[in-house]
């Protein structure tokens, strides 16, 4: 929705060049800031919203910012309705900084109450900093959120748009600005290729989901989206339209009613062992109307992990460089090996319950690797599951962060592996540089398609982008899942011309040379 909204786009490339300006380069940095004042705004907001509903209800209803709070660190207390966004957003800036480091801040990480994901949220920020170098900073950041919040008023009340999806659209706008990789492998998956995902998993309502290492929540809200599209393409087809990505997508809330979203509320668990993108993962589901997230900081590869054998679903991209010591992997991981990229995909297994599908991104070493923990991985997901396709994802699609060669696994728990389904996607829709262009060119849609009507007995010509290859032949090759071991590539004959031709070419080059020299000559 935002691509029709260049006011929008404005104020969020406006509100990141402030921050950049303002001091605060590091946009994980920057980004956690922002999220904070997002945080102020909208506690405000809902709080206000109560406020009113409990007016028109004549229910009673006592607002968290009622009474006095406490500053920790003096015996000084403050009435807290002058913490609010509301309020404070007016004091001179030198003032406001103030009042908020020392003040509004610590004020938030007391909220116990986890309705509408405070709770949960502020239990991760005990040590969160807010880091505003200057007041300037502050108040012009301040002007821009208020600006951005009305825009989304504005969009929803003339471009028909619901408040609720153009709200989640700008937060993740706000997350893609974040061009840098983050620690131990770790970076943003794109947001294409986690909608391609969702579609061949196809959640459905009820479902619970899951992601071991869920970053900032990016395939949760996949799933999230897929399901009310799903729900829409059910109830009423018309309201879908194609995206920019070429898959179909309805206005998220046209189907969130209450008893949907109470479902949904229960359906996404989400882990990070980095505390910073935990924040960022709550606040994205929140903003997309997931008011209880279940985003929690945890290593699910170490000991203290056991929720095996709980999910329907499980979509990820886990860290693919980085070691884990052996002393605490997890007593349920039974690969020989310390490598997160392996362990992963066996938690990931271990994570599903009977039926259960996931989809998970590894980089080609999972796939082809001849060493001991590496075929036994591939064995664990072809002898223990149906390994349904091996997706090729080309290098450039996970630029700017890396160019690492990756490929998408896609396996259902306690099937059975009779055929493994290959495509190899050349395409993904942008330029496979660091820009990252939009171009006309893509397999996603294709891919989407030619999955669910994949077929043994038609899909056999090794030269298309897409086959099937029998699991027994799989196995003879050392449970090499690498596409190349199986395509049929395609060489064009080159025909040259005879050499006395070609001699004859360069003969009558060199004459019209001298012929132009000795027009020249008399020229100098």
């Amino acid at each position: 929705m935002l691509q029709h909204n260049t006011q929008l786009k404005s104020l969020i490339d406006k509100l990141w060049q402030n921050f950049w300006e303002g001091g605060i380069a590091n946009p994980l940095t920057a980004i956690e800031q922002i999220t904070y004042l997002i945080f102020m705004k909208r506690l405000d907001d809902l709080e206000a919203k109560r406020e009113r509903d409990a007016e028109w209800t004549g229910e009673k209803y006592v607002s968290r910012f009622s009474g006095q709070f406490q500053i920790p660190g003096s015996n000084e207390s403050i009435d807290k309705n002058e913490l609010r966004w509301s309020v404070f957003k007016h004091k001179p800036a030198d003032e406001m900084l103030m009042h908020v480091q020392m003040k509004v801040f610590p004020f938030l990480k007391t909220i116990q109450d986890g309705a509408s994901g405070e709770g949960l949220f502020t239990r991760h920020m005990a040590n969160a900093v807010f880091i505003m170098p200057k007041a300037s900073l502050l108040v012009s950041a301040i002007n821009i959120v208020e600006d951005i919040f009305k825009e989304i008023e504005k969009d929803a009340t003339e471009g028909g748009h619901a408040f609720q999806d153009i709200q989640g659209d700008v937060y993740e706008m706000l997350l893609s600005e974040i061009a840098t990789a983050g620690k131990n492998g770790q970076f943003r998956t794109p947001r294409h290729i986690i909608k391609l995902m969702a579609e061949l998993v196809a959640p459905q309502l009820g479902h619970r989901i899951a992601d071991p290492a869920c970053g900032t929540g990016g395939f949760l809200l996949g799933a999230y989206q897929y399901i009310l599209t799903d729900l829409v393409r059910k109830k009423d087809p018309a309201k879908l339209s194609k995206d920019e990505d070429g898959f179909e997508r309805a206005a998220i809330s046209a189907v969130l009613t209450q008893k949907v979203k109470t479902i949904l509320d229960q359906s996404f668990v989400g882990y990070d062992i980095d505390t910073t993108m935990v924040r960022l993962g709550l606040m994205n589901m929140m903003m997309h109307g997931i008011d209880e997230p279940k985003i929690d900081y945890k290593d699910t590869l170490s000991k203290t992990y056991n929720e095996d054998s709980q999910f329907d679903i499980i979509m990820a991209n886990p860290p693919f460089t980085g070691n884990i010591d052996k002393g605490d992997i997890n007593e349920g991981l039974k690969l020989p090996t310390t490598k997160t990229e392996l362990l992963f995909v066996e938690r990931i297994f271990n994570m599903l319950k009977m039926g259960g599908t996931a989809a998970v991104i590894v980089p080609s070493g999972v796939i082809q690797n001849s060493g001991k923990a590496f075929e036994a991985v591939r064995k664990l997901i072809i002898d223990k599951a149906e390994l349904k396709a091996v997706i090729a994802v080309p290098s450039g699609a996970f630029k700017p962060y890396a160019g690492v060669s990756t490929a998408i696994l896609l396996f259902t728990k306690g099937g059975e592996t009779d055929h493994v389904w290959f495509y190899d996607m050349q395409a993904d829709g942008y330029t496979l540089d660091d820009k990252r262009n939009k171009i006309t060119e893509s397999d996603l849609p294709d891919i989407v398609q030619r999955y669910k009507a994949r077929d043994a007995k038609k899909d056999n010509d090794r030269k298309q982008k897409f086959f099937m290859v029998p699991k027994k032949e799989i196995v003879e090759n050392n449970y090499d899942l690498n596409l190349s071991t199986y395509k049929e590539e395609v060489y064009e004959e080159v025909s040259y011309e005879k050499p006395n031709v070609i001699f004859g070419k360069l003969e009558t080059l060199e004459a019209d040379i001298q012929s132009g020299l000795k027009e020249l000559k008399p020229l100098i």
